[in-house]
């Protein structure tokens, strides 16, 4: 699995939202953009997840951060979450798992003595210029809007 440095340049990436519309990396040029990868749609920790970046969002955004979540979920499914839960944000429907595994978020995992391979909770920073200010591994799901804001 790849791992990223601080101060590194964040890979560059191509994914299609909700909307079925493509963004890319460029797209955000002079924002700074929170990206946060998830294993799955309406489970209960990405809901927890998604929920509390969403009802901080305006709080984000006055930081001049926008987000984007990522999951192997796909068009449709993000559709729903985003209806059920009202999130203001895009999500990229990483189906064939390009970006998870470009920015090392897929692999081995251990739930309840089993192993499997999956995506990891992950959450990246970046600068106006697309470089890497801070990386999530430990995500607190209930709390992350804070845990960004108290590290950038």
């Amino acid at each position: 699995m790849k791992t990223f440095k601080i101060g590194e340049k964040a890979p560059d990436f191509e994914g299609v939202i909700q909307t079925g519309e493509t963004v890319k990396l460029s797209d955000y040029k002079g924002k700074k953009l929170i990206i946060y990868f998830y294993p799955k749609d309406n489970t209960p920790g990405c809901t927890a997840e998604s929920c509390n970046l969403s009802d901080n969002y305006k709080d984000l955004q006055s930081k001049g951060f926008e987000i984007l979540g990522v999951s192997a979920d796909n068009e449709k499914s993000h559709n729903k979450f985003i209806d059920k839960y009202n999130l203001p944000f895009d999500l990229i429907a990483d189906t064939e798992r390009k970006m998870i595994e470009a920015y090392g978020c897929w692999g081995l995992k251990k739930f309840m003595g089993r192993e499997y391979d999956g995506i990891h909770r992950k959450t990246f920073v970046l600068d106006e210029n697309g470089v890497i200010t801070a990386i999530f591994e430990k995500v607190k799901t209930k709390d992350h809007s804070a845990q960004i804001l108290s590290e950038t």
